[in-house]
């Protein structure tokens, strides 16, 4: 699953793997335990080309598994090739809301978002319609895409489904 931040990536994910009896992992969760300290930590101490770095090479451990969910972070579509090797390995979703619902959801979790942490609130739908734009050519690339603002579990299966995937 790819998308911006605050798309609902790992709610999705969880959930679908959960009606698909698959596994479901969050790429930033499983970086903060591998590094041993948060996303925001990390972009802090060691900058945002050792975490995009880390970030793909912990993608492409998932090479070997079957039969799983992936919620990636709002960058890791982006970076290196990743879309490009996403696609070969499988289904990809773009979660696709709103900028105001993505903005109104990332209010009170910037201190969390090393990305906008530093924003004030007013700033951050522009920034978030600017960072989306940037990030479009590789989001746009997903085989499915959801651009509603509250999803329906049977509507993401069905999407699933008509790919040919479980």
């Amino acid at each position: 699953m790819v998308g911006m931040m605050g798309s609902g990536k790992s709610h999705w994910a969880a959930q679908l793997a959960k009606a698909l009896g698959s596994r479901s992992f969050d790429l930033d969760q499983l970086l903060e335990t591998q590094e041993g300290k948060t996303v925001t930590n990390i972009f802090a101490q060691e900058g945002e080309t050792y975490f995009r770095e880390a970030e793909s090479n912990l993608l492409r451990s998932f090479a070997s598994q079957d039969n799983f969910i992936l919620a990636t972070g709002g960058g890791t579509a982006c970076f290196g090739a990743n879309m490009e090797w996403m696609n070969q390995q499988g289904l990809t979703i773009w979660m696709d809301p709103p900028i105001p619902v993505l903005a109104e959801r990332l209010l009170y979790e910037k201190q969390h978002r090393p990305l906008i942490a530093a924003l004030a609130d007013a700033d951050l739908a522009q920034w978030l319609t600017q960072k989306r734009a940037e990030r479009l050519v590789y989001y746009q690339s997903a085989q499915v895409v959801v651009s509603v603002t509250h999803p329906h579990l049977p509507d993401l299966l069905s999407s699933i489904q008509q790919h040919g995937q479980p």
